[in-house]
């Protein structure tokens, strides 16, 4: 028994003592400055997950405004300085944008892979997203995003809202359900007809019952997304394979098309999946859970962030309800409970300044995303004053949150003040400096680059509606007005706006309008 624990201890210390002489990566003349981090494999991994800003902080220090940490078998090199961002962005020639994302939602979400160079599908997925999610497009969403919330928050929650009783939960709670909901009968349409129908209540009490039962697969599947994206194959986590496997199911194209007033988004890429690809039913099926994903794991915790804030700071809670009021007035909308709903359209919501600026503090605060570029082949990256070469492989990131948190562009940076992206006339602010020198780049949650989210245009103005609608209709307030703000969950740095890492009790009851 002791000799084979001592074989075994042996045989590994000398496969850590190999790697670390012949595995690790020696930095060749030209390259960044490299953390090759302690642990085979792994790297620097874990002390970047367990404070990605920090750790970024302390490197960025030690070494200056570019360098390399091979991070869970990938060499990432990290680029700090906003004035070199544009080089990352004229690197087309050398750099793909697709490769890490192509790669990374075929592993999460469990189809084939969607890169045309595969073979499974010949579909352009982003300009699918442009095409569905912007321009004429987003009128439509945003019309039925509208109607879907007051659905949601009126009807669809009746039995809770008592006539002048208060209502409690978790703040995170609420926005999960009602955003979800709303946002999964404005993509996946609904399965009753509204028009006509002796059975409406008894199907519509159905109807959520089944959406809400897909809140809760995603939120299972939701919480190992980050170990997804590691690398980590889905079969670990049981629960979040049944899950995922169940939203699948219900996104099947057999049971989309029994469901009335899909959108186009979700209209085309069935079209799409059916015409363009080999995928079979299931996969087809796991590209909507994709689309289900995007269009709800980010624009959640926004939500729950924005509100947050705006239930800690009177003024700016004073100053957005001020700017609604004058809309609705402008817009001749009344507000009333008698079932006629309010309609807001998408001119009107883009005269919003106070809320842009409340949402864009409320997301600079809590988004940690970063941009990913895979090098297709050895290439040398210029930059505003210096130039470093790259492997082929090799990943360049930005990390906005670096961005964000700078107290040269931001003063205060983690303070949250609901004014900061407006300027003395009340109008956007889009001057922000470092060094004395203007940035084109200061705040970017969404990406940059030909990259952008091409959803960010509806993920705004859907959480715009959310507060027009929750200050017209209701009576809002925190039980506790001195609660502490929850800390930021570290664990999805690199995906988009953390979740806090704890609930808040709020109370809620309706106006009496």
């Amino acid at each position: 028994m002791f000799l084979a624990s001592w074989i075994w201890g042996t045989a590994v210390i000398l496969c850590c003592v190999s790697w670390f002489l012949l595995g690790r990566r020696r930095r060749r003349q030209g390259e960044p400055p490299l953390e090759n981090g302690f642990l085979p494999y792994l790297g620097c991994a874990l002390k970047f997950g367990a404070n990605p800003l920090e750790f970024l902080k302390e490197k960025q220090k030690k070494h200056g405004h570019i360098f390399t940490c091979h991070v869970a078998g990938k060499y990432i090199h990290f680029l700090t300085d906003p004035f070199s961002y544009h080089a990352l962005m004229r690197q087309g020639k050398h750099l793909d944008w697709k490769k890490f994302h192509f790669a990374t939602s075929a592993k999460a979400f469990g189809h084939g892979s969607i890169d045309p160079a595969e073979g499974n599908t010949t579909e352009n997925f982003h300009q699918t997203f442009i095409r569905t999610l912007q321009g004429n497009a987003l009128d439509a969403l945003i019309e039925a995003m509208m109607e879907n919330l007051q659905y949601v928050m009126l009807q669809s929650r009746a039995p809770k809202l008592q006539s002048n009783t208060w209502v409690t939960e978790g703040l995170y709670t609420f926005c999960c359900q009602v955003m979800f909901e709303s946002g999964f009968l404005t993509l996946f349409g609904k399965e009753f007809n509204s028009n006509n129908d002796k059975n409406l209540s008894s199907k519509q009490e159905t109807e959520r019952a089944h959406i809400l039962n897909a809140l809760e697969n995603f939120k299972e599947f939701d919480k190992i997304f980050p170990a997804l994206v590691a690398g980590l194959p889905i079969h670990l986590f049981k629960s979040a394979h049944s899950a995922r496997e169940r939203l699948g199911e219900a996104l099947l194209h057999k049971n989309l098309l029994k469901r009335d007033n899909l959108s186009e988004l979700v209209t085309l890429r069935m079209f799409l999946n059916d015409t363009l690809s080999t995928f079979d039913d299931m996969e087809k099926a796991k590209t909507h859970v994709a689309v289900l994903w995007a269009s709800q794991a980010n624009t959640i915790p926004a939500t729950f962030w924005t509100l947050f804030y705006l239930l800690k700071s009177p003024e700016a809670m004073r100053a957005a309800t001020k700017e609604v009021q004058s809309v609705l007035e402008s817009a001749e909308e009344s507000i009333s409970l008698d079932g006629k709903h309010i309609s807001l359209n998408r001119k009107q919501l883009d005269n919003m300044p106070v809320l842009d600026s409340i949402i864009k503090e409320a997301m600079r605060l809590s988004s940690a995303s970063m941009t990913f570029r895979v090098a297709k082949e050895d290439f040398t990256l210029h930059l505003e004053n210096d130039f470093y070469n790259i492997r082929k492989d090799d990943i360049v990131a930005l990390y906005p949150q670096l961005l964000h948190f700078d107290p040269e562009i931001y003063a205060d940076p983690f303070t949250f003040k609901y004014d900061r992206f407006l300027n003395e006339k009340g109008e956007e602010k889009t001057d922000f400096y470092r060094n004395g020198r203007k940035l084109k780049y200061y705040y970017m949650p969404f990406g940059t680059g030909i990259a952008k989210c091409p959803g960010r245009l509806f993920a705004v103005h859907e959480i715009k509606q959310f507060l027009a609608l929750i200050f017209s209709y209701f009576e809002i307030e925190l039980v506790d007005s001195n609660v502490k703000c929850p800390s930021l969950d570290q664990s999805r740095a690199g995906l988009g706006i953390l979740q806090p890492s704890n609930d808040i009790d709020f109370r809620y009851r309706l106006k009496g309008l």
